[in-house]
């Protein structure tokens, strides 16, 4: 998902516009999410992008974007470009994790 939500309604006060905004994207990683799986894969990570416009979207972790466009600006002109791509995510095992037991014999 790669788009530019501006907060112009004439009738819909832009709180609102942005409750819908956030709607709109949960509902997008919720989708991609359901997705199958490709071999080797062990779930679905997403890049993440937020910023006034295109060119100035900074890099942000998938867990920020409701607090990146709630601390944006509420005024009638604005306006902000949310950038949410899926990508493969691996499991990295760490050397404390290969260590545990987990109960198996």
């Amino acid at each position: 998902m790669k788009k530019t939500f501006v907060l112009n309604h004439p009738k819909i006060v832009p709180a609102r516009q942005i409750e819908s905004i956030k709607s709109e994207i949960r509902k997008y990683i919720k989708r991609e999410r359901n997705k199958v799986l490709p071999k080797g894969v062990d779930y679905w990570d997403f890049d993440c992008k937020y910023g006034v416009t295109e060119q100035e979207a900074q890099a942000i972790h998938l867990s920020e974007i409701n607090k990146s466009i709630d601390s944006g600006d509420l005024s009638k002109d604005a306006s902000f470009y949310v950038e949410v791509l899926v990508k493969d995510g691996i499991r990295v095992m760490s050397e404390d994790d290969e260590d545990l037991d987990y109960g198996e014999e």
